[in-house]
């Protein structure tokens, strides 16, 4: 009978002259709102507070109680952090990430990787004194940038254009629209699908007519990047590179006829080897580009086998960028090498090996493109995700866990299924059973999926100014549905109402502010 219990109805009513009421003291509070929370990897997150309030009655002081959750009720699981922006939930994701460097510095069993758009976790802000997670766990933590900064050690976060060709195209197209160049070659260079180097690797010999197309395409993008100046490991790209007996790694394969007639064109008599570099393979488009314009309909621009021209209207757009008539072309981009790396494509191994020995690992995407940002979301996701589903497996899983942390959520998992991405889906749906937890923020829990919504254990809420959110809130759990006045009325920094997997009623914190270890309050 010493053991505490909490539940949701009485077994018997008797009359109200038998009942008394007890205002509980401290201990008694402390009992109440932490008795339940597991004894392992325990971590104070707050302070309990009542009301938003703070004036003291003339007989009772105000509770002093702290209010503890256990990092076994994050690891693995979903927890959301709602409310408005500035009241602090951005802290209370930093006490989370802390509880589990904490609570893991002896087994290194959880590792994170946190989405930081804002480079709050991983740069110190001065101006209002506060630290950030890796400057606080300088050993624990390891940060990846897209921008370098001084004051912030951190390893390149950069793509390899030539090795990701679909995508990289996609984000060039979307830099060209943000500076707003959008003249008519260039919106047709855009709006341009390439396929990836692995989708052709794969395709199936018979299909040889339209793999050389799609080998070429990739081939006048490579030599667009060339012209534009991008750094290039061409022994690299040679490898990888796809073909066929009739492309070459940078050969575009036209025939012996047409050749002859472009180069004879422009008063070369002695025909040069077929392309086998990148600065040939330039070379070798120019001169066959210049011929395609002098002679549109020559029946040496038409495959000897189909009798369809060998440029479709995409190889035309490519190659209008390429040498254009009139315009910039490849110079346009030469801005976005500093996007670009010819030695990335590892970090994604990098930050898997990082995940497993139990590191944080803080992705610094402060001020980077909607684009860059979505590439690194989704390609890290899936590659977290498939690491998981490998290690399930084969049996590898033991008490390793992911936590994965994600903030303006609604871009990742927005209400309209038809709208989100399938790993995020997953990630909902069976993230538990891969050991993948999710710390997901956003101010409107209408525009999140409701997939997700149904899966989360853990919420955290601080202030919502719009009551469709809060009946919202409170018809995903009905723990809310005593509070919605409450999350209405209070604005206060840090006052958050909490509930857990381990607690069966909501309780109202306010959240400590995330302090380092080597750091005391007040300095």
């Amino acid at each position: 009978m010493d053991t505490i219990e909490f539940s949701g109805d009485l077994n018997n009513f008797v009359s109200a002259h038998k009942y008394r009421v007890y205002a509980p003291n401290d201990e008694l509070l402390n009992l109440i709102v932490n008795c339940l929370v597991p004894k392992d990897n325990r971590f104070e997150i707050g302070s309990l507070r009542l009301t938003e309030c703070r004036l003291p009655l003339p007989t009772k002081p105000l509770p002093n109680v702290k209010v503890i959750i256990s990092t076994q009720d994050i690891s693995g699981r979903r927890t959301a952090m709602f409310g408005k922006t500035r009241l602090g939930k951005s802290n209370v994701v930093k006490l989370i990430a802390q509880s589990l460097i904490e609570s893991t510095k002896e087994t290194n069993t959880v590792g994170q990787l946190i989405f930081d758009i804002n480079g709050e976790y991983a740069n110190d802000n001065p101006y209002d004194n506060s630290s950030s997670l890796a400057s606080s766990y300088p050993d624990r933590c390891i940060i990846y940038a897209i921008t370098q900064k001084k004051a912030t050690p951190s390893r390149p976060l950069k793509l390899n254009f030539y090795e990701h060709p679909d995508s990289t195209h996609r984000i060039i197209g979307s830099l060209l629209r943000q500076d707003g160049k959008d003249s008519g070659y260039i919106r047709t260079f855009s709006s341009i699908e390439l396929p990836s180097l692995e989708t052709i690797i794969k395709m199936p010999y018979s299909e040889s007519d339209i793999k050389v197309r799609r080998i070429r395409k990739i081939q006048i993008y490579w030599a667009i990047l060339r012209k534009a100046g991008f750094d290039v490991d061409e022994a690299k790209l040679r490898n990888m590179a796809p073909s066929t007996p009739y492309v070459g790694k940078f050969n575009p394969g036209f025939k012996d006829k047409l050749r002859e007639e472009a180069y004879k064109k422009i008063g070369v008599q002695q025909i040069p080897p077929k392309p086998n570099t990148l600065d040939s393979l330039v070379d070798e488009l120019e001169i066959i580009n210049q011929f395609r314009r002098s002679k549109p309909k020559d029946a040496l621009l038409k495959s000897e086998s189909s009798g369809d021209p060998i440029f479709d209207p995409d190889d035309v757009g490519l190659l209008e960028f390429f040498d254009p008539k009139s315009g910039l072309g490849p110079s346009l981009i030469q801005p976005y090498r500093m996007y670009h790396d010819k030695n990335a494509g590892n970090f994604e191994k990098e930050i898997l090996i990082h995940l497993d020995s139990g590191k944080t690992v803080i992705l610094d995407l402060g001020n980077a493109h909607p684009q860059l940002l979505q590439y690194f979301s989704d390609d890290l996701s899936i590659a977290v995700f498939n690491h998981q589903v490998d290690k399930f497996s084969n049996d590898k899983l033991g008490d390793h866990f992911i936590q994965l942390y994600f903030e303006e959520a609604h871009n990742l998992f927005p209400r309209k299924d038809d709208e989100a991405r399938e790993i995020y889906s997953r990630f909902a749906k069976e993230g538990a059973k891969y050991h993948i937890g999710m710390v997901y923020s956003t101010q409107s829990p209408t525009t999140i999926s409701k997939d997700l919504l149904a899966q989360t254990e853990n919420f955290f809420v601080a202030h919502i100014s719009s009551r469709e959110e809060v009946d919202a809130l409170a018809k995903l759990n009905v723990a809310y549905e005593s509070m919605k006045e409450d999350i209405l009325r209070a604005k206060t920094p840090g006052y958050i109402r909490m509930l857990t997997q381990s607690h069966r009623f909501v309780v109202s914190v306010q959240a400590n502010k995330f302090i380092p270890p080597n750091k005391k309050i007040g300095e």
